[in-house]
């Protein structure tokens, strides 16, 4: 059997993949104007959240840059962010014309921020390790080559 048959299994995976970066890019266009925080706040809120878990501080020109957004774009999702009680901002104690983004409630259920991300992991509690592992290695590897492109 080779690989152009529709029915072989690598086939059927790449279809899955293919799908599934589909619903992606509907769920990222829903998220901008119909539910929620946009996907780049919450890839703020995750590099906010891993910056306190590691007790390292985190400004918005540094989320500016790992996101790869403007600088006056942060400002206004922070704002935002803000607001909606998800953040708060901290003078920088060595640079009092800088400030610090921190999360405003530690007690809150990350999981909230983005339930797909909860519901996925509760998926993936039911696989078994060898499946859950190879999986794990070939969807890193899609991934690499979505990064790569365009890079």
């Amino acid at each position: 059997m080779t690989l152009e048959t529709q029915d072989h299994p690598a086939m059927t995976a790449a279809r899955a993949v293919e799908r599934l970066r589909l619903a992606e890019a509907r769920l990222a266009r829903r998220r901008q104007t119909e539910c929620g925080p946009s996907e780049n706040a919450r890839a703020a809120m995750r590099l906010i959240l891993e910056r306190a878990d590691a007790e390292v501080t985190v400004t918005p020109t540094e989320i500016a840059q790992a996101l790869d957004i403007s600088t006056a774009s942060v400002t206004g999702m922070l704002d935002r962010l803000r607001a909606g009680g998800l953040i708060d901002f901290v003078a920088n104690p060595s640079d009092r014309r800088s400030k610090f983004v921190v999360p405003f409630d530690r007690g809150a259920d990350p999981d909230a921020i983005d339930p797909v991300t909860a519901r996925i992991r509760e998926f993936a509690l039911g696989l078994p390790d060898d499946t859950a592992d190879q999986l794990a290695v070939f969807l890193d590897r899609v991934r690499e080559v979505v990064d790569a492109e365009c890079a």
